[in-house]
């Protein structure tokens, strides 16, 4: 019995990093108002947490691996609560971006070791792929019930309410996980290699940095250049340092197998375009189409719903058609969502971007899940947390490089677009641009929406290429490895 109440422990403690991760997005418009943020501090807002997600990752399984999973479950719960209730209370939109990042930190620790604990708490076969099932369908629960939940929350509370919703959770995770979660580490674990997640850490915050601050300071001033110059030194060092260490963060050697990198880059492919287009497609709801924060969270079920149908069904469509089929046609799904979406309008309604949920969500369903099978069987079972964290790392870099990028695409399009007497706050923030006055209000619509329509079709074409590489690469039907792997798919497209 204490097992499954163990099970419970470890989907709280997924649901909260899960919802966590969704929930916010709904919030921007908000945030946008109550915190007078632009949107460059906006894209920091979300991207704050996922490059800290991103970057510790892997850092974080094999501190779990060596010092015990039990007790970086527990400290990861205990950084994420008191850094969410910090966020709760935040003055200014710089403490809020602090605590975001520290909540990224936090959930770094917790999502690699939820999985690990399970497989160790589970022996038993037919018991462990329930334990799994239900850990997934639990991930699936948090990208349905966030976006509506935080709409809830905003229309009845601060806006500091949807990240007090994670204190709860955490402390009856700790409380509980103290009792019945064992310990459990890794006796052969290597030595850390914490040079390798300095220099991943540190390329990755000036890469995006760069992209995000590029068009507000200009794409060729001093600080830009710098940054980006930053990132290709210091990520080249990486590359470098990691194919030289005896014990690496990341194994480049994984990439020679086409199926692993194929398999990876479908995932950050497919989280680059979702976490990109949500960034805008909220603000579109609220800002552009007037919906409550509750309505527009509502809005977003159909690419939920569609997503955990289209994943459930990916197994058998894989087990029929083979995997570079159905990860091919979900990526072509994807990108058609993409592109029915560039065709809204400022006054068109919601039902075509209904239409794009539907098709994004059937997409995730179908890709998402039999590409993070394809990283698992394409390793041997003693590697199998390696593959689930190269797995996790790919998805929120994605989103971290998504909201960067599309949200760049939208600053540089955005503010030309405005009338020369738009006032200065109006370039900056389509919040502030609604609040301006009803010429300049619809101008900024008007540009918000071209905007939202460019980046759209830039994002489809990147998906679109990834259907292409994923064509090219990926097996033709289901290969596991010789000597089987975990099953660590996840109904998880948030």
């Amino acid at each position: 019995m204490s097992r499954w109440v163990a099970l419970g422990v470890l989907c709280v403690s997924l649901l909260a990093i899960v919802i966590d991760n969704t929930i916010v997005n709904v919030a921007l418009p908000t945030l946008a108002r109550e915190l007078d943020a632009d949107l460059s501090e906006l894209q920091w807002v979300v991207d704050a947490y996922t490059l800290a997600f991103a970057g510790l990752l892997l850092l974080a399984g094999t501190l779990g691996d060596r010092f015990g999973r039990r007790r970086t479950l527990l400290a990861g719960l205990a950084v994420f609560g008191a850094s969410s209730a910090a966020a709760a209370f935040a003055g200014g939109v710089d403490a809020l971006i602090a605590g975001r990042a520290v909540m990224g930190a936090g959930a770094a620790f917790i999502m690699p070791a939820t999985l690990s604990l399970l497989i160790t708490v589970f022996t038993d076969a037919r018991e462990r792929a329930l334990a799994v099932g239900l850990w997934a369908a639990t991930a699936g629960l948090g990208v349905a019930i966030g976006p509506v939940a935080g709409g809830w929350l905003l229309e009845h509370f601060a806006w500091g309410s949807i990240f007090l919703v994670n204190v709860p959770l955490c402390v009856i995770a700790i409380v509980v996980g103290l009792r019945v979660v064992p310990e459990s580490r890794d006796p052969a674990a290597p030595r850390i290699d914490w040079l390798g997640a300095a220099l991943s850490g540190v390329g990755l915050v000036a890469l995006v940095w760069a992209i995000i601050e590029a068009p507000g300071k200009g794409w060729t001033s001093g600080p830009v250049l710098a940054a980006g110059a930053l990132a290709a030194i210091v990520l080249t060092a990486f590359v470098v340092q990691q194919r030289r260490a005896a014990a690496p963060l990341l194994d480049l050697r994984l990439f020679r197998d086409p199926r692993f990198t194929a398999a990876s880059g479908t995932i950050t492919i497919l989280f680059f375009a979702l976490f990109g287009f949500l960034f805008l497609s909220t603000q579109y709801l609220q800002f552009v189409l007037g919906f409550s924060p509750t309505a527009a969270g509502v809005r977003l079920l159909p690419y939920a719903g569609a997503m955990i149908v289209f994943a459930i069904l990916s197994a058998k469509l894989v087990a029929a058609f083979g995997t570079k089929r159905v990860v091919t046609t979900g990526l072509a799904l994807f990108a058609t969502g993409l592109a029915v979406g560039a065709t809204i309008a400022s006054d068109g309604g919601y039902a075509r971007l209904a239409l794009a949920f539907v098709l994004m969500g059937a997409g995730m369903g179908l890709a998402g899940a039999p590409a993070t099978e394809a990283i698992m069987t394409s390793l041997p079972p003693e590697r199998a947390n390696i593959g689930s964290a190269v797995n996790d790392t790919s998805r929120e870099l994605g989103g971290a490089l998504g909201v960067a990028v599309v949200g760049s695409i939208m600053s540089s399009l955005y503010s030309g677009a405005l009338p020369a007497g738009a006032p200065a706050a109006a370039r900056d923030s389509l919040g502030a641009a609604v609040a301006s006055g009803p010429a300049v209000a619809e101008a900024a619509r008007e540009a918000f929406v071209d905007a939202l329509s460019t980046a759209s079709i830039v994002v489809a074409a990147a998906v679109a290429l990834g259907a292409l590489l994923a064509w090219r690469y990926l097996p033709a039907h289901r290969r596991p490895h010789p000597s089987g792997s975990v099953q660590t798919s996840a109904i998880d497209g948030s």
